[in-house]
């Protein structure tokens, strides 16, 4: 394990199955050395794959990648409905093994792609969305019955890796990439409803958020956080295009002044402006010919590392 000093960064971490993502933001500060360590979205503990956390000033950046796009690849079993519709579920209607054994892998797949685009879903009854103040799986794991509205989302790609039938089951391996917010228990739900033999989910892996990939995580088991830690500027040019400034530009901006705009072209939305030493400024907009900061960073202090309170707090 290796704390950080101080220093800020974006952290790829690869959750595995049987902790909760809390737990691996725990390890996480204690890796690290520093109670400032956020998320940008968890995983149930049944699931495994990719976190993003943020370290000290870098939970800053949390909040321009928690509604990026998503990749996951998962396994669908046709065959039975559950509870909370995956695997950590309890049965609630088993089809006859002809039922399932009558439905080919390619019919599958032609259901799968009634998904693509944007469609409305009904999230899952053991979410995190709150209704009437209290989280969805609190109510549903106590026995009361949750009713969520349907949710519009985005599907871009659901394709089919691969399939195993077995007895009185049949298992689908895809690939999805979607918009945040998409419950991919709830695509396993609403295949099975549609085949007529229920579905649940028995394996998800996040893969990517926007463009940080699980390629580059690190395990939870004796994390070397400083030699995994992304640059607040290297993770920020990942986001946004970047703007070099020079020295005087920077000291201005990091001083709250408005300054000529001169990256040229002046891209719409945001822009990650960085010092001549290759540190974040901060983020940026355009405003006519000036650059507006819409979230300043800055420079690591030591001292921040024993702050108390993280900037987001894992859920």
């Amino acid at each position: 394990m290796s704390a950080v000093d101080g220093r800020s960064g974006i952290l790829l971490v690869d959750k595995p199955q049987g902790i909760t993502s809390h737990d691996a933001v725990s390890r996480t500060r204690k890796a690290a050395g520093t109670k400032k360590v956020g998320h940008a979205g968890t995983l149930d503990p049944m699931a495994t794959g990719l976190l993003v956390l943020g370290i000290n000033s870098a939970t800053r950046l949390l909040t321009f990648v928690v509604g990026l796009d998503k990749e996951y690849l998962a396994t669908i079993r046709l065959g039975a409905s559950t509870t909370t519709d995956d695997a950590e579920g309890e049965p609630l209607e088993v089809a006859s093994a002809a039922s399932v054994a009558a439905i080919s892998a390619a019919a599958a797949e032609t259901d799968l792609h009634n998904f693509l685009g944007t469609i409305n879903q009904v999230p899952s009854s053991v979410s995190a969305i709150k209704v009437d103040g209290k989280r969805a799986y609190t109510l549903a794991r106590a026995g009361e019955t949750v009713e969520l509205a349907p949710r519009s989302v985005t599907i871009s790609t659901i394709e089919l890796l691969g399939s195993r039938a077995g007895d009185g089951f049949l298992d689908l391996d895809v690939r999805v990439e979607c918009s945040s917010g998409t419950y991919i228990r709830a695509i396993a739900r609403d295949l099975g409803a549609a085949l007529g033999v229920g579905g649940h989910l028995t394996a998800l892996r996040r893969t990517r958020i926007g463009p940080f990939s699980i390629d580059d995580a690190t395990g939870t088991q004796d994390m070397d956080v400083a030699s995994a830690l992304i640059s607040p500027a290297a993770a920020a040019a990942r986001l946004f295009p970047t703007w070099h400034l020079t020295t005087s530009q920077a000291v201005d901006l990091g001083n709250g002044k408005r300054i000529a705009l001169t990256l040229d072209p002046a891209p719409d939305g945001l822009i990650a402006a960085v010092d001549p030493l290759g540190h974040l400024v901060g983020l940026v907009e355009r405003n006519g010919a000036l650059a507006k900061t819409v979230a300043n960073f800055p420079r690591d202090d030591p001292a921040e590392a024993s702050g108390t309170a993280p900037v987001e707090s894992a859920q």
